[in-house]
């Protein structure tokens, strides 16, 4: 089996050194850039199968480079912020990001996330194929439809789709699907499921802001309506 490529985009060269190192220890190959405009001549270069992505870079910002990545492809990205502040995690997961690491970050847990990550983008399905109204998740295919259109989603936001879509009705708090999308619930980051969820929504519903598909529970959680199975 081929290595994973890791694309690792940040400015300071010690950072780079060090998860560098760390992800080659598990047996990735890692390419580096040091800018914004680098990072998207390399990613279309080398088609990395992730891309570690700090936000704040010369030339290209790091949300710029995210924008322009999203809209060519559904490369899983994790960003790499210096900043502990909810509107920049959130600004970037709302461009489809797939999950963030605050710095200073625990060299482990990072490749524990991309991991997690890479796990969540190849991961195989069973043979089902849910249909929901218009709307239609293809386990076998991993692809999903609306209205007969081809939905390109996040790995992220595929597999926080599949879990709605397996239980049609049931309600899941913030917690339930930050453990059972990213593996993990810490306390703090399951706001970032609001961000996946509104992605979601901007891809699937007719009108995001009365949504069909993704229904909110007020206090409690989210669930997937209008179920049924082919």
């Amino acid at each position: 089996m081929a290595k994973k490529k890791i694309l690792v985009v940040d400015d300071e060269e010690k950072i780079v050194r060090i998860v560098k190192a760390y992800l080659e220890r598990e047996g990735y190959t890692v390419a580096a850039a040091y800018d914004g405009k680098a990072a998207l001549a390399m990613a279309r270069a080398e088609a990395p199968d992730l891309v570690l992505l700090d936000l704040m870079l010369p030339e290209v910002s790091g949300w710029d480079v995210c924008r322009s990545l999203r809209a060519e492809s559904n490369v899983p990205i994790i960003m790499l912020t210096a900043r502990d502040e909810d509107t920049d995690k959130i600004v970037g997961l709302e461009l489809g990001a797939d999950d963030y690491v605050t710095k200073p970050f625990n060299p482990r847990e990072l490749v524990a996330r991309v991991r997690a990550v890479l796990r969540r983008a190849e991961s195989p399905q069973e043979k089902r194929r849910m249909v929901f109204g218009d709307l239609t998740v293809d386990l076998d295919k991993h692809e999903v439809r609306h209205a007969g259109r081809l939905v390109e989603l996040t790995p992220t936001e595929f597999e926080l789709l599949r879990v709605l879509a397996e239980a049609p009705g049931r309600v899941y708090s913030r917690m339930q699907l930050l453990d059972k999308v990213q593996g993990y619930a810490y306390e703090g980051y399951e706001r970032t499921i609001d961000s996946h969820i509104k992605n979601l929504r901007k891809k699937l519903e007719a009108d995001p802001e009365k949504p069909r598909y993704i229904v909110t529970i007020r206090g409690v959680g989210y669930k997937l309506g209008q179920g049924g199975y082919a």
